[in-house]
């Protein structure tokens, strides 16, 4: 691994564990030592010929840290219904002797502080909550990964098509092929949204199995994503293709019971001199749209010419 990779790595953990330690109100040695063991264990995974597998181990520590936010606000807000539960027995067992106690200002004060005492801490967790659920809000929209199916998000889509057409020429041949489930919103209003997920989980997970490991899956939104295919050539790119379909088409997901089985449409294009990220996911929609018309369950081509 790059001496510069190994700074980025170190740069990221200890932001992130820091970030962590300010989050917890009794930070203690257990903590930095469970995090040190979890971020050794990421960088004992890493494949130093793999740039994504430097880029997947830093996103790894993000992704800690946001289960950790996550974890706390749902402490937080356990404890905020604790206390409002708390405070209005409080009131309720006041109210209801009150009519009965003689002279009791003393007794009347004590409660007073307690439910202020109460109040203030419901709108401290108020407070946390909403801090870190802007906290886990902003590192989401960080995130170079999606959420659900943990391939390469949009925003990362995004970054790679840029710095891949501003070189203008590229010395190997680039191609793009844009994937669409066919009918999944019948599928959805078959049998629900969670099959919908775990389907778009099966999808993900299959497409990584299937292409080779220079290769990059980004979910491009719903039911779509993109694949990248570097250094290869167009008879090989339609090979692929036609193996990611054989191989969806061919493979059942069990649901409660179920067979679900699923399809895909794709289109496909190549990168020419020129080309803006725009005009390349473009050229691959208008060869999938005619996979869709045709029947589905099949490739098209667009090259630039039209053809």
């Amino acid at each position: 691994m790059k001496k510069d990779n190994i700074k980025s790595l170190v740069t990221q953990m200890c932001k992130e564990l820091l970030e962590n330690i300010e989050l917890q109100d009794k930070a203690n040695k257990n903590v930095v030592i469970d995090y040190l063991q979890n971020a050794i264990m990421t960088i004992q995974k890493i494949d130093d010929s793999k740039i994504d597998s430097i880029e997947h181990a830093k996103l790894a520590f993000t992704n800690a840290y946001k289960e950790i936010a996550k974890k706390s606000i749902l402490s937080y807000k356990k404890t905020n219904g604790k206390f409002e539960e708390l405070s209005k027995l409080q009131q309720e067992t006041f109210n209801e002797f009150k009519p009965h106690i003689i002279d009791i200002p003393a007794i009347t004060t004590k409660f007073d502080e307690i439910q202020s005492h109460m109040t203030q801490e419901i709108q401290k967790a108020n407070e946390i909550i909403h801090m870190l659920s802007t906290q886990v809000k902003d590192l989401e929209e960080d995130s170079n990964l999606d959420a659900l199916t943990k391939v390469f998000n949009r925003r990362a889509l995004n970054k790679y098509l840029e710095n891949i057409t501003k070189k203008g020429s590229l010395k190997h041949e680039l191609h793009l092929l844009i994937l669409d489930i066919d009918d999944f919103k019948q599928i959805n209003d078959t049998y629900g949204h969670i099959a919908g997920d775990k389907i778009l989980i099966f999808l993900a997970n299959l497409l990584r199995k299937t292409l080779r490991d220079g290769d990059k899956v980004f979910r491009y939104g719903g039911e779509e994503f993109i694949i990248i295919l570097n250094r290869i050539s167009t008879h090989k790119c339609v090979e692929i293709a036609k193996r990611i379909l054989y191989n969806i088409s061919s493979n059942t997901l069990l649901y409660k019971g179920d067979s679900v089985k699923i399809t895909v449409s794709i289109g496909a294009t190549k990168y020419i001199d020129g080309d803006t990220p725009n005009s390349l996911i473009d050229r691959a929609d208008k060869a999938l749209y005619r996979s869709k018309s045709k029947g589905k369950n099949q490739l098209n081509r667009e090259e630039a010419d039209g053809n």
